[in-house]
């Protein structure tokens, strides 16, 4: 296997990586103020992810990294014609990411009400977003002979790319709703639980049609079964939610998420970005790559320091694998 395919296998796995975890951490923002009717339980469900939303977010630093160093050309496009979105996607991180550490610095409900603003919308812009943008790398957009973007923001705000959108918003919503009621005891677990069933039947009406059309567009055999395999997931995930066994629940959503995100790249390869303008102007794991010594010496940096990375974040996970409640947050001085 050349190493071009290899790369963009593994590019492919740190986005999964990012999707599955940063996407329970957007639905617990984004169901902070429905779930959380008192500040004790405002409270639990910030702490459910406290201890792990950064290190969610390094994996998107990563697949952003790798990018750039294997398919340069890739980069260089998909970042200057996607400018805006990826630019509101930072802020919105950024905003969250300052909302979560100020938060508990003033007891004033009003305070912490617009801090609670503050992670609803960091939490729910990339989650919109993030599909806006998938959708339009797979779709296509227009690049010239140069390799360069000729559209505008309108050209990305097409029916797939929203459909791409509100699909990752409502499976982010659904995965967070899954974790809160793994992770969670009481009236909390209970919400959340009933909340992932509503809005799982959602998720799952949209990502079928999502991937229906993605199909129609650019289809191939192995991503048609990765689609059917996500659609699977997602109906089990649910039926276990519906049993009470959110850690299975919670298994199959993460494992729509992957297969669903698999599909997409499958669907891509062997192109990285499709030209709308002229298929012959469409970049691929092949004219957008770097050379063959610099994708050896980042499979030998990949091999030695990914199991590390993996291991680590997963002695995290087991560290903060309990459920939390009300009862152990302290009241405020």
């Amino acid at each position: 296997m050349e190493l071009t395919t290899v790369w963009f296998a593994l590019i492919a796995i740190l986005w999964v990586g990012y999707l599955v975890l940063e996407g329970f951490d957007f639905g617990v923002g984004i169901l902070l103020p429905v779930i959380g009717r008192t500040e004790r339980e405002r409270r639990v469900v910030i702490n459910t992810i406290g201890p792990v939303w950064d290190g969610n977010e390094v994996w998107v630093l990563v697949a952003g990294g790798a990018t750039f160093a294997a398919f340069p050309e890739w980069y260089a496009t998909l970042f200057s014609g996607f400018y805006l979105p990826l630019f509101l996607i930072l802020v919105g991180l950024i905003v969250r990411g300052v909302a979560f550490e100020f938060r508990g610095k003033r007891p004033e409900p009003s305070w912490r009400a617009r801090w609670d603003l503050a992670i609803f919308f960091g939490s729910l812009l990339p989650a919109i977003l993030w599909g806006v943008a998938f959708a339009n790398i797979v779709r296509g957009v227009p690049i010239d002979a140069q390799h360069e973007f000729t559209g505008d923001l309108f050209t990305l705000l097409n029916p797939y790319g929203i459909l791409g959108g509100l699909t990752t918003l409502v499976l982010f919503v659904t995965h967070g709703a899954v974790f809160l009621a793994l992770k969670t005891r009481g009236d909390i677990r209970v919400r959340a639980n009933r909340l992932a069933g509503r809005v799982g039947l959602v998720a799952a009406a949209l990502a079928v049609v999502f991937l229906a059309w993605t199909q129609q567009l650019r289809g191939n055999p192995p991503s048609l079964l990765l689609s059917v395999a996500a659609a699977v997931a997602l109906v089990g995930a649910l039926a276990a939610n519906r049993l009470g066994r959110e850690g299975w629940a919670f298994v199959g959503s993460a494992a729509t998420i992957a297969l669903a995100v698999v599909a997409l790249f499958a669907a891509l390869f062997p192109n990285v970005m499709p030209s709308t303008t002229d298929p012959a102007y469409s970049l691929t794991t092949t004219n957008a790559a770097s050379t063959s010594y610099t994708l050896s010496i980042m499979t030998v940096v990949a091999v030695i320091f990914t199991p590390l990375v993996v291991l680590y974040q997963g002695w995290t996970y087991w560290v903060f694998r309990r459920r939390i409640g009300v009862e152990q947050i302290p009241s405020d001085h």
